[in-house]
């Protein structure tokens, strides 16, 4: 039922790929990304916040960025140099965090798909973000940020990607954070197996690139709209994916901070979450269980489990942690009714640890911090399955794929 295809990657070399492959444009700021690409004119962050070659006050959404965008993107194909594979290949891309590897095939995905829900999805967009990205996509005429997907593994699959493995990787490469990323090309005649049994897996999931797989399908529609003679096989009718085995991945909790009390003293607040959580010492704040969570707040760490949680009949949504903070203590403790819009609140990835926490509470950045047990990847399946939204930030994947080390042009 889905759809993949064999594409010709655009790849930077084995030398300059350390150089060139960055952070996805989301997981940093404008400064964080300046910062990262000083001293690197290779760096895919001058093409996916092209904003950091323009004077800081320059609108991020303004013509002048999606422009500069693009002159850095053939800049860049120029120098580093970029180049696109003599032949269209599907790609077995393998990361290495901390002992742990989690290996995906990169490939064209159909839109069709995307558009049909055959791949599925568990988060809301915002129009800007997609606006943004659609823009994006559009100057560069390709598709340079993977969208992470996953699917219920396939031993078949796993056969074909184990025996591309045992060959010489085309790039191999450790970056700053430790992370090792490898990259294999499949034989053409595994290149067809795999878009032969991919035609029997039953959905795609998105785990990570929501607003970049809407904006692939708004892109499809803007080339169609341009193009009098659209027969459905052009390249625009596809994105650039990479499909990860469920088993293999790993979720890291996304925590919260919240910046006021909701006009509560330290007191009155603790008495409300008394009234609605047992409350016990946080021996390890990091790894709460499954329905409790750890609170920081005058600097102690606490353990919350709610008195009264789901039930049995409750929706798998509802029946999510991220759900049960919201509607036991953020929205009637702190007036908090829409985590997408509040300012009151801000979203940590667990991968900072609980320490991140701790330090933005003790500077006076929050007056309160909550540490989640991780959304599991069966959870996340169930909600898509389940036609549902998870609520915001629910899910931090780590490790993150890299911008700039595949590109699909269109």
């Amino acid at each position: 039922m889905i759809s993949i295809a064999p594409f010709r990657a655009l790849m930077p070399t084995q030398k300059t790929a350390r150089r060139v492959a960055a952070l996805p444009y989301d997981v940093v700021d404008r400064d964080e990304a300046l910062k990262l690409a000083e001293n690197n004119p290779l760096s895919f962050l001058r093409v996916s916040r092209a904003e950091i070659a323009l004077p800081s006050d320059v609108d991020p959404y303004s013509d002048a960025v999606y422009d500069q965008a693009a002159a850095n993107f053939e800049r860049l194909r120029r120098e580093a140099p970029l180049a696109c594979d003599d032949d269209a290949n599907i790609y077995v891309y393998s990361l290495v965090r901390e002992g742990r590897r989690q290996t995906g095939l990169v490939a064209a995905v159909a839109v069709d798909d995307y558009d049909n829900d055959r791949i599925k999805k568990h988060e809301l967009t915002r129009q800007k973000k997609e606006d943004d990205r659609t823009r994006h996509t559009m100057a560069l005429r390709a598709h340079t940020g993977p969208i992470f997907l996953t699917y219920k593994a396939v031993a078949a699959v796993d056969s074909l990607v184990e025996k591309t493995m045992a060959g010489v990787p085309l790039i191999d490469v450790t970056f700053e954070d430790g992370v090792a990323h490898q990259v294999w090309r499949v034989s053409p005649p595994d290149c067809d197996a795999i878009t032969t049994l991919f035609a029997g897996v039953p959905a795609l999931y998105v785990a990570d690139g929501h607003h970049r797989a809407k904006s692939a399908s708004r892109t499809r529609a803007a080339c169609r709209d341009e193009n009098p003679v659209h027969t459905g096989d052009e390249a625009y009718n596809r994105f650039l994916g990479v499909m990860f085995p469920a088993p293999q991945l790993e979720i890291l909790p996304y925590n919260r901070i919240v910046r006021e009390r909701n006009g509560l003293s330290p007191d009155a607040f603790m008495s409300r979450v008394r009234a609605a959580f047992d409350i016990g010492i946080a021996t390890d704040p990091a790894r709460p269980a499954k329905g409790a969570f750890s609170m920081y707040h005058g600097n102690t760490w606490h353990e919350l489990r709610p008195k009264s949680a789901a039930g049995a009949n409750a929706s798998i949504v509802a029946r999510l942690d991220v759900s049960v903070l919201q509607e036991h203590l953020l929205r009637p403790i702190l007036g908090i009714v829409d985590q997408r819009t509040d300012p009151r609140i801000d979203f940590v990835g667990g991968i900072h640890g609980t320490s991140r926490l701790e330090s933005l509470v003790q500077r006076g950045d929050a007056v309160v911090a909550f540490a989640m047990h991780p959304v599991t990847i069966d959870e996340l399946m169930a909600v898509s399955d389940a036609g549902m939204i998870m609520p915001p930030k629910s899910t931090w994947f780590e490790p993150k794929l890299r911008d700039g080390l595949f590109g699909y042009c269109f």
